[in-house]
């Protein structure tokens, strides 16, 4: 006798046949448009590779196909301000929520570019380097923590430390923010190490010991050289010749520069503050679920801005948990809403990310392949629970603070793990479904994100999706 197995649709594929009515190629959303590629001609980006944001020329694509009038814009992962400074070029009153200092000190460079006197940061950048050559003695040290300690070589950082001195000395603060800036871009270029995705992979010549085969970055720079270069690019590029073609290639000389609002702290605490229907619109990127941990990547720019051993640990934890070391914040955010007499509002949450049928199957799938040792890291099916429902409680609280009409557009990836792909897109929309946006429309890039050599190997090449989603306010 034939035994038949009757096969049930997984919930994610019944999720899939749900939405596929709202996912389109979208052919004028290239990767480049889409990634911070398209910025490569903004002087700030171009001084600072910030690799983990968007364009704003597609953050101005969508403030005018979507939007009649300049109104109230948040981005509550802000980075280095790419939706709020777009924003602003256009008349939107512009708020940001940044968790990472590398974004907010970012930022407030490119506000302090707004009203810098060119001349006078000429006039102290032909002498600066003959008074550091002399200058003995220096109160300034960078503090390393135990990730980032000799990065550099030891009279570059002697040279770094006298740099940061002299630049404290500057009566100037906008000019102090420029000088700071300008070292602040340059670490990479100065020391034995590279970001390269989850981590800063060390050069050979370090004193670090290093397993595994050589790493050779090339020439690294000495300060002299690295210095002199990052400033004379700052200042040819605000030299009034250069400044319409790069800062206002956009600008509407009718438009009245609205406020930049930049706002330091977590997004679970700061969204919360808003009052409801404020925001006609949000643009924005969510850290991805991909265990790229910002605060090792960005490791050296955390000590040269002052973080200590306990300041990027205890920061590292706050963040949206998107790396392996990131521990549950459920009690944490039940205290939070309990605070401010919300524990409805917090068992509302959890209840839709409880009811995503998607979500539990993706979370019994992890911990099987846990159990079962098919994941590099027992900590993945962790940080993949809790980064949804960290992202279920954001997507809430945008939906409360937009108006009724409103948009909020996301850009984000879909994952893989042990084989398994995890549709961001389609469980985030469902979320967000639940708190009052309606879905119009899953934009899909034409060419996705290919899994990683160590998947391919196993389970061969594949794409997963890379998408911009468009929700808007009922």
């Amino acid at each position: 006798m034939i035994t038949t197995v009757e096969i049930f649709p997984s919930e994610r594929q019944k999720l899939f046949d749900r939405l596929t009515v709202r996912l389109e190629t979208a052919y004028n959303l290239s990767r480049k448009i889409v990634s911070f590629q398209a910025n490569k001609e903004e002087p700030i980006y171009r001084w600072f590779k910030y690799k983990e944001g968007f364009s704003s020329a597609l953050v101005k694509y969508f403030l005018t196909e979507y939007s009649t009038k300049p109104g109230k814009i948040l981005d509550p992962f802000a980075g280095v301000g790419t939706t709020l400074f777009a924003g602003q070029e256009l008349g939107w009153q512009s708020y940001g929520i940044e968790i990472l200092p590398i974004g907010a000190f970012v930022m407030q460079t490119r506000q302090a570019l707004n009203v810098i006197d060119i001349e006078k940061l000429k006039t102290i950048t032909k002498k600066f380097w003959a008074d550091l050559s002399i200058l003995k003695d220096y109160n300034t040290h960078i503090n390393h923590i135990s990730i980032t300690k000799d990065a550099f070589p030891v009279e570059t950082e002697e040279y770094l430390n006298k740099y940061l001195s002299y630049s404290s000395g500057i009566k100037d603060k906008y000019i102090e923010t420029i000088l700071k800036f300008a070292a602040f871009t340059v670490l990479e270029e100065i020391s034995y190490t590279r970001k390269d995705g989850q981590y800063l992979r060390w050069d050979y010549r370090s004193k670090r010991d290093l397993s595994g085969k050589p790493f050779d970055k090339g020439k690294i720079l000495t300060f002299e050289e690295a210095i002199k270069s990052k400033l004379n690019q700052i200042i040819q590029d605000l030299s009034p010749s250069q400044t319409t073609s790069l800062f206002e290639q956009f600008e509407n000389r009718n438009i009245e520069k609205q406020t930049v609002n930049i706002i330091e702290g977590s997004c679970l605490e700061e969204l919360r503050k808003f009052e409801s229907d404020f925001f006609d619109l949000i643009i924005t990127s969510p850290p991805y679920c991909n265990r790229y941990d910002y605060t090792r990547t960005y490791a050296l720019e955390l000590v040269f801005l002052g973080y200590d051993n306990d300041q990027v640990r205890n920061l590292r934890q706050s963040m949206l948990s998107c790396t392996v070391e990131n521990k549950e914040k459920i009690e944490y955010l039940r205290q939070l809403y309990a605070s401010i007499r919300q524990n409805g509002t917090f068992e509302k949450i959890v209840e839709v990310y409880n009811g995503s049928n998607a979500m539990t199957e993706v979370n019994a799938i992890l911990a099987e392949l846990n159990k079962l040792e098919k994941l590099n890291n027992s900590n993945i099916a962790r940080m993949v629970k809790n980064y949804f429902l960290e992202l279920c409680f954001v997507i809430y609280e945008m939906a409360r603070i937009t108006k009724s009409g409103g948009y909020c557009i996301m850009v984000n990836d879909n994952v893989r793990y042990g084989g398994e792909e995890i549709p961001v897109d389609l469980i985030l929309s469902e979320f967000a479904e639940n708190f009052g946006f309606n879905i119009n429309k899953i934009f899909v890039l034409p060419k996705g994100k290919g899994n990683s050599s160590q998947q391919m190997g196993n389970y061969g090449r594949t794409e997963v999706r890379k998408c911009v989603y468009l929700w808007q306010k009922r």
